[in-house]
């Protein structure tokens, strides 16, 4: 009975952290920083500055999750980088009347959350559930977002809200930075092996295929509702807060089935789900944004939950970090990439967003090419 109940108080303390989390994506990366930064810097220059900033991301992961594998500093790194990233939010607060100094300080805060965020995926090795667990996290984290975006958002305004929403996610990381076990498993690995091993790289890439079009979607999301529908600000809180009961329904069940089949069975759903949302976007009317917004929480969740369980599934756990830090690569070069190209979509198409969307689909058909070849290399 004490083991069963530890091990419920471990997985609330992992969920809470995606709570937190999300809520911090939703409310300032997806809503409220975005629509404050377009007032005073255009779209497309906010995308450049936003994607280089993951490539910067990158290059910390790499070296600080091989550092974390062999030192066995996870949990601590993971530490450090919780505080950071609510550090940066809280100065977002103290800058808002100077556009520039605030995008820099965003810039600084995505790369700490992503920093974070690789050490918080790497402690799924203390679960033997681990599909229950990660399910569990993305679940609770769209539960937190809902909430916020559909109760909070409206109630909060620039820059009161970067520190209630900093002040949110810290509370909420507290419990996973304190309780949860520093995983055991340690191992010397090498950059450079990884980066040879074929069977590895193509599968970060179709993982990558697919968060080109998810993170896409986190950055311009608001902005896509904005040009294209003229909705109110309200409302896109709305939509944004409604696609989290797909993402809710969605962790639950991708959690249990990937348990139950197995994360490389699994996670191939995904090219589907993206294909047909992308293909269904730009024929929405309006009257079916807020169906769109639930199938869009739906693929998102598959997305979260099974990603990271497949890299630990398929490839050595004590070099968790550091394979996790090529996830994390799949985040910084997704959002750089695929901010990147829809940049390109939107100046080739004369700012055609319906149609710049719809462009995006190249992403998920390629990507489901290079899982056949990472499955058919491994045989």
């Amino acid at each position: 009975m004490k083991n069963k109940i530890k091990g419920i108080f471990q997985n609330l303390s992992f969920a809470l952290f995606d709570t937190g989390e999300t809520i911090l994506g939703a409310l300032v990366f997806s809503t409220f920083f975005p629509l404050y930064i377009i007032k005073h810097i255009d779209t497309k220059v906010y995308t450049l500055v936003y994607g280089s900033a993951f490539i910067v991301s990158f290059f910390f992961a790499l070296i600080l999750g091989k550092i974390a594998d062999s030192k066995g500093y996870r949990k601590l790194f993971f530490g450090i980088f919780v505080s950071l990233t609510a550090l940066f939010c809280i100065l977002l607060f103290f800058t808002s009347d100077y556009p520039i100094l605030s995008l820099i300080i965003f810039s600084a805060m995505a790369i700490s959350h992503q920093q974070a965020f690789v050490f918080y995926n790497s402690m799924l090795l203390g679960f033997d559930s681990r599909g229950t667990v990660s399910g569990l996290g993305v679940a609770f984290g769209y539960i937190g977002s809902a909430i916020a975006l559909i109760f909070l958002a409206k109630m909060l305004h620039i820059p009161d809200a970067y520190l209630v929403v900093a002040g949110i996610f810290y509370t909420l990381s507290l419990p996973a930075v304190i309780f949860l076990k520093n995983p055991l498993q340690r191992e010397e690995g090498s950059i450079k092996a990884v980066f040879k091993e074929k069977k590895f790289i193509l599968t970060i890439i179709s993982i990558l295929s697919l968060t080109e079009v998810a993170n896409t979607l986190i950055a311009m999301m608001s902005i896509y509702l904005k040009k294209v529908y003229g909705f109110e600000d309200v409302y896109i809180y709305k939509v944004i807060g409604f696609s989290a009961i797909g993402g809710i329904v969605g962790g639950f069940l991708w959690g249990k089935i990937t348990d139950i089949f197995s994360a490389k069975k699994i996670f191939p759903i995904g090219f589907l789900l993206w294909i047909g949302f992308l293909v269904a976007l730009p024929l929405t009317p309006t009257k079916l944004v807020l169906l769109i917004g639930l199938s869009a929480g739906f693929a998102l969740a598959h997305l979260w939950t099974t990603a990271r369980i497949l890299i630990l599934e398929e490839f050595p756990e004590g070099q968790a970090s550091l394979r996790l830090s090529f996830l994390s690569l799949t985040e910084r070069i997704a959002s750089t990439t695929g901010l990147f190209t829809l940049s390109l979509f939107l100046w080739l198409t004369s700012d055609n967003f319906r149609l710049s969307a719809f462009l995006m689909v190249i992403f998920p058909l390629a990507g489901l090419y290079f899982f056949y070849i990472a499955r058919k290399n491994a045989k």
